[in-house]
């Protein structure tokens, strides 16, 4: 098991935004989490790495407790964070975004050069624009970057806080093959997406969230026949 989840509980103020998550990540899948906004995902995401200390629970990477860790250490560890809103350093190159994802590894300069290498194949457009400022970036290019700047760090997990918002469908299309072609490489992906029918087709798994309550678990397969899911994020 890579990520194990515990009854982890996570509050704003006296606010509990998580109430008990327990969930559970493999090696090598691909898990994704729906729940309508305000539902707790990105909580949960930020909670995991570190940017959110949890109250109480356990969270165990890779068979250690991450629990109590800085967000530094947590990604030194293995995990990476994509996240909402792509948070990229517009004024300043794509090459230097992508390197500024592999910081925590910086004296690893033969291991940087191959990542780079692996971004620019999954990602061949921001090899075009690795001169150009992150912010002169169409929307779709921009959230390639955000994605290679996370892979630069040589994640085992990488955490995606909803990909797709506001992209174009062949965009988002193409984003979630490359998703796939991350996983392809040993990359375990937990998944944040409201695009609820596109996450469950190329996941293994998934959990629904409620008011930060895991309310509902299982295959994509069966996910994607639940009436409650069906009615609540796939429009039908």
């Amino acid at each position: 098991m890579l990520l194990n989840l515990e009854g982890v509980h996570t509050f704003y103020g006296n606010f509990p935004a998580l109430r008990g998550v327990t969930l559970y990540i493999e090696k090598g899948e691909i898990v994704t989490l729906l729940g309508s906004n305000g539902a707790g995902k990105t909580t949960l995401l930020k909670t995991i790495s570190g940017i959110l200390r949890s109250r109480s629970g356990a969270m165990t990477f890779a068979g250690k407790r991450i629990e109590t860790l800085r967000s530094n250490e947590i990604v030194r560890l293995g995990i990476s964070q994509c996240p909402e809103g792509r948070k990229l350093f517009s004024e300043m190159s794509v090459l230097k975004n992508l390197r500024l994802g592999a910081f925590v590894r910086r004296q690893d300069k033969k291991g940087i050069e191959k990542s780079l290498a692996e971004v620019f194949q999954l990602f061949p457009v921001l090899s075009e624009r690795s001169k150009q400022s992150a912010g002169t970036l169409s929307g779709g290019e921009q959230q390639m970057l955000a994605m290679g700047r996370a892979v630069m760090s040589n994640p085992a997990l990488l955490l995606l806080d909803e990909p797709s918002l506001g992209l174009a469908p062949l965009v988002v299309r193409t984003l979630f093959e490359t998703i796939q072609d991350i996983n392809k490489r040993q990359t375990s992906i937990f998944l944040v997406e409201q695009n609820a029918s596109q996450a469950l087709h190329i996941a293994h798994r998934g959990y629904v969230m409620e008011t930060g309550k895991i309310v509902l678990t299982g295959s994509s397969q069966n996910l994607l026949k639940e009436e409650k899911v069906k009615h609540a994020y796939l429009g039908t």
